[in-house]
């Protein structure tokens, strides 16, 4: 169903959490385990490469982590990543190699694939964000619907039940989100797509396409 499915959205080769996704069809369904996960996970890290740091906090000793930022496990925090001036990392957080998170952004019950950037004012919360996905500054995820009830996805062929009440968003790879937009709950993004800026996005948009607005989607021109 448009490409809703964990294989369409992400390159399980750039993540160290692929076996969060085995077993599973879409990738939301990995959110409730994400904690657990990366207990189990971090406590077979090699202790070469990976310090535990503080209770289920895990960092990769090439890391770069701002003394002013705040991590609470569980959360690990993977090689070559930069975690920059007073990010808050509130727990079941996993940071792949080589991304950033920025400047006062905010993580919650994330998976952060290889090379995603957050890196200026993000608010990223019961969220998956695929390979070298972007989010540009101040943009965020909205995480709870404002009747509380539990999220839907509206995918063109018909209305997916989640049973979740914290839902952000599935971001796929190669996603650039523009500044100050807004991912409501239950919005997935598919791979290669680009949002304009001052976005509010909700539902599915396809993937390797452009979203002006709402209703106004098109598809990227190939090379």
């Amino acid at each position: 169903m448009s490409n809703l499915k964990i294989a369409d959205l992400y390159d399980l080769q750039e993540t160290i959490a692929a076996e969060l996704f085995e077993g599973l069809t879409y990738p939301w369904e990995a959110l409730p385990k994400i904690g657990d996960f990366i207990r189990k996970l971090g406590a077979s890290l090699p202790e070469e490469e990976y310090e535990k740091v503080g209770e289920d906090v895990w960092i990769a000793k090439d890391a770069t982590v701002y003394s002013s930022a705040y991590i609470h496990g569980p959360a690990i925090i993977g090689k070559g990543a930069e975690v920059r001036h007073c990010a808050f990392i509130r727990g079941n957080a996993l940071v792949g190699e080589g991304a950033v998170v920025g400047n006062s952004t905010e993580l919650k019950n994330v998976v952060l694939f290889n090379k995603v950037q957050v890196p200026h004012y993000n608010y990223v919360g019961d969220s998956i964000l695929g390979y070298k996905a972007h989010m540009g500054a101040g943009s965020i995820t909205s995480n709870v619907k404002s009747d509380k009830k539990l999220v839907v996805v509206h995918a063109p062929e018909g209305e997916i039940e989640t049973g979740i009440k914290k839902f952000g968003a599935m971001v796929g790879d190669q996603v650039e989100v523009g500044c100050g937009s807004i991912l409501n709950p239950g919005t997935v993004v598919g791979r290669e797509t680009n949002i304009y800026p001052l976005s509010s996005v909700r539902g599915v948009v396809p993937e390797r396409s452009i979203y002006k607005k709402q209703g106004e989607i098109v598809k990227k021109h190939e090379d």
